[in-house]
């Protein structure tokens, strides 16, 4: 049965939830679209505007995540004051103005600001999509709405690389940014033509310090919410780093660069079992259990991959399987905790949902970034310092899931 918050206004219409899950899933795709299209276009991207150092396009992941993560900001106090529409629609504005100056790119810093700037926009869609689901839902329902969503929504990064891969070679690396146009289109129309304003006039607060100050105090101030966001930073720095190294590792170290997108799709579809498995067992055994688990498995497998890395015990044709396995792995561990920690996070949050749900994911992703760009720079042909940083965050988050409550 669905679980109203109590807080929560009741919505003039509401959709099916096989199309309410959908649409959602494309609006938090925008984000997961807009990094991994672009993986197949790094290695052109970096002959052509960084020649000298390669690795120096890996920053155009990383540069995106943190424009993100500030962002992230500013989206849920606007949609708690103008409502989840219309901050949407700000965001995809902006969004789709900086696509814009990437396409006309014509050396790296710029394409930095630009995807910077994209970065700001795309934080909408994903922190007010968040806090409209908890405009409907709570507790251990919203995050089984919330793995339903993941669930979709990881078809199309399964398939991103492919689209990328395949409109680079009709257009070259700027026609990503058209589909990225597209795609921010589609996925505003969708919303604004079959999903009601889920925040009524009444229930929305001001864009003023006062108000704005208090609600900032009251979601620091709480012990849950704060290690929730913890350890969301440590799950997102892990996958972070993975996803900025992933071009170089499946190419340049395991020789499948010829048929990245499809192992990258593969890799992605195996591991949305874990939001499958997540909305099937949460309602039984509650989102603190199975994210914990979630972390024992992923630093148990990280450290057998790390210890198998640095010894050279494996044959030759098992080195990529092995990391193939443990790859689809960080992702698994994605989808089985991050739907988990964010309803934990946001069940005593309901009435100041965008401001929550800003504060998690601004200081988790911007955090998550100064530990995924370093992974990604120490790239030294291996996949030794892509394992270590799952290991230790990994690690740390199982130690401190012990401190939270259902």
């Amino acid at each position: 049965m669905s679980v109203i918050a109590p807080d929560a206004p009741a919505p003039q219409r509401r959709l099916p939830l096989p199309e309410f899950v959908a649409m959602l899933a494309f609006l938090f795709a925008t984000v997961a679209f807009s990094i991994d299209a672009m993986l197949p276009a790094l290695p052109d991207i970096a002959a052509e505007l960084t020649p000298d150092n390669v690795n120096r396009a890996q920053l155009i992941l990383t540069v995106f995540m943190a424009g993100m993560g500030i962002g992230t900001l500013f989206a849920g106090p606007i949609s708690d004051a103008l409502g989840r529409k219309p901050a949407i629609y700000l965001g995809a504005a902006i969004y789709v103005v900086a696509t814009l100056a990437a396409i006309f790119a014509d050396s790296l810093e710029f394409l930095l600001a630009a995807r910077f700037v994209q970065g700001l926009g795309a934080a909408s869609p994903r922190i007010v999509g968040m806090a409209l689901i908890r405009d409907l839902y709570s507790g251990r329902e919203m995050a089984r709405i919330s793995s339903f969503v993941m669930m979709v929504f990881i078809l199309i990064p399964a398939l991103a690389p492919s689209i990328g891969a395949g409109i680079i070679w009709f257009s070259g690396w700027h026609g990503v940014f058209v589909a990225f146009i597209l795609f921010a289109l589609i996925g505003s129309a969708w919303l604004g033509l079959r999903q009601a304003e889920t925040l009524p006039p009444a229930a929305r607060r001001p864009l003023r310090i006062g108000p704005l100050g208090a609600a900032a105090r009251e979601v620091l101030a709480d012990r849950q919410v704060m290690l929730c966001t913890v350890i969301l930073t440590l799950g997102f720095g892990q996958m972070f780093g993975l996803l900025s190294s992933a071009q170089q590792l499946f190419g340049e170290t395991y020789g499948k660069g010829d048929n990245f997108p499809a192992w990258f799709a593969l890799m992605a579809l195996l591991s949305g079992a874990g939001t499958l498995l997540n909305a099937t067992f949460v309602m039984r055994f509650g989102m603190r259990r199975i994210a914990k688990w979630a972390y024992v498995m992923q630093t148990v497998v990280s450290t057998a991959m790390l210890a198998l890395t640095l010894t050279d015990a494996l044959p030759a044709s098992l080195r990529f399987p092995a990391f193939f396995f443990w790859a689809v792995s960080v992702f698994f561990m994605a989808g089985v905790t991050f739907g988990n920690l964010n309803a934990l996070a946001l069940q005593r949050m309901g009435h100041i949902a965008g401001m929550a749900a800003s504060i998690i994911a601004a200081l988790s992703t911007i955090a998550a970034t100064l530990i995924a760009a370093p992974v990604g720079l120490l790239y030294d042909g291996t996949a030794v310092p892509a394992i270590t940083a799952t290991l230790i965050c990994s690690a740390l988050a199982w130690f401190l899931m012990r401190g939270l409550r259902d």
